[in-house]
């Protein structure tokens, strides 16, 4: 006998992030925990309080130098497109350079700099070193464009691919979009152009 109830949809699975990511952030924390405690005990506590205070000072700095150099590329961008703006032009593409785009890298440095503990120092410093954070760099936006390309028709990935119309040398395609079912009737009075004639 059936009752016309649509049978219940299958439980999603959990995504192997979200079930690994748990557990690999608390074996994190007591492994640095621990690196803190032998090194206490090898090098005596005076030691580990001036590495962690060495650390969020050398941290906040790069952080904070980071923070300027974003917040100037970003006036500058804007003082561009206000200039194109009074003009009457196109704005034009911002020149993107590889210190510019790895910029997010050298804050999380900053950031790992900050955060107490041996690993996290450690990886704060090798993403101050500039190859590093451009091998890095490279290797993410790789990742991004594997990513969109295998993006299935409809998802957020696939408009988001759709929206980032380049030219082959990587800038932006600068543009306006024309719809053919857009109304065609006369001008208005204070305009000289005649109107579209079908």
């Amino acid at each position: 006998m059936t009752t016309g109830v649509p049978p219940s949809p299958a439980p999603k699975k959990r995504s192997r992030a979200r079930t690994f990511l748990p557990l690999g952030l608390a074996a994190w924390l007591v492994l640095e925990i621990w690196l803190l405690t032998v090194v206490a005990d090898a090098a005596g506590g005076l030691t580990v309080l001036a590495l962690l205070v060495g650390g969020a000072v050398l941290g906040t700095v790069v952080v904070k130098r980071a923070g300027r150099r974003a917040f100037r590329n970003l006036t500058s961008t804007f003082q561009q497109a206000q200039e194109a703006a009074r003009t009457g032009g196109v704005p034009a593409a911002p020149e993107r350079t590889g210190a510019e785009d790895r910029n997010g890298f050298l804050m999380l440095g900053g950031l790992l700099l900050i955060l107490p503990g041996p690993i996290s120092d450690a990886a704060g410093l090798l993403l101050l070193i500039p190859p590093v954070r451009s091998f890095l760099g490279r290797s993410a936006e790789r990742a991004v464009e594997r990513r969109m390309g295998a993006a299935t028709p409809g998802s957020l990935q696939d408009a988001f691919q759709q929206a980032r119309i380049h030219r082959p040398d990587g800038k932006v395609v600068q543009g306006e979009v024309v719809r053919e079912d857009a109304p065609r009737g006369p001008y208005r009075a204070d305009d000289s152009r005649p109107p579209l004639t079908p």
